[in-house]
Formats: C-alpha cells, structure tokens, sequence
C-alpha cells in the first residue's frame, strides 16, 4: 500500500484555515495559468476593475461554509456565498478572484478564481454574482 493521508484530514485543514472573513473582488482579464501557480497575494492582481457604484476596491464580503468530508469521493467541500448585488455600477468583468482578507493587499490570501465564461457588464445599473460551485479540498 501506498503512503496516504487519512481522509478527514482534508475536513480538519479546512477547518483551520477557512475561518475569518472572505471577500470577492472583480477583474477585467483572465489570470494565466502560471499567474494560477504563482499569484498568493491580492497585491498580484493588477487588473481588478474600477470602483463603480455600490462596488469598492477590494470587492464584497462573502460567507463560506465547510462541508463534511465526503468519503466516497476523499474530499471535502468549501461553499462560498454571492457577494451583495453592487447596485448604481458600471462594471466590465470577467470574472474574480476569491480571498482571505488579512488586513492589507500584500497579505490577504488569495484563494481560488472564478471565470465568469465570458464578459459580464452592468452599466449605471445592478451587477450580481452567483458563485455556485464548491471548491473540494482532495485528500
């Protein structure tokens, strides 16, 4: 047998680490994939958009909830909620990165990113986000 991890594990570390506040903030462009290997820090986006009505640099609050570990599939499910609709906004974007707020952009964590399949715009209008899929913690 190989060596592994035991299964709960995954439900234990995100427990510790998905605790605190979370935000989401919208971006212009899609991150690539090596921005996906190397980007931890907030103060690596470079492209988020323009502060717009009820929108504000550094993007909105959003819940998060830890699943149980499912066993038949070895992993465990992290649920983030949709941001508050921005209202008044004139907003272009393709999609938005999720992360820990720790205090300042050069150590809020990032922590997944979300692509909205194409470009969404709002103009003077109202701009709403569903985050819909789980992030899976695999053991």
């Amino acid at each position: 047998m190989a060596s592994a991890n035991v299964g709960n594990l995954t439900k234990k570390l995100a427990d510790a680490y998905f605790t605190g506040t979370f935000k989401f903030l919208l971006v212009s462009s899609l991150p690539s994939e090596s921005d996906l290997d190397t980007f931890d820090f907030r103060n690596d986006i470079t492209n988020e958009v323009a502060a717009s009505g009820s929108y504000a640099t550094g993007g909105a609050t959003v819940t998060c909830t830890v699943g149980a570990y499912d066993a038949t599939n070895n992993r465990t499910p992290v649920t983030f909620g949709n941001p508050a609709a921005f209202t008044a906004a004139t907003i272009s974007a393709v999609g938005g990165w999720i992360y820990k707020s720790i205090g300042s952009a050069a150590t809020d964590e990032l922590v997944a990113f979300v692509d909205f399949g194409g470009t969404k715009t709002s103009t003077a209008d109202t701009f709403t986000v569903t985050l819909s899929t789980p992030l899976y913690i695999n053991r």
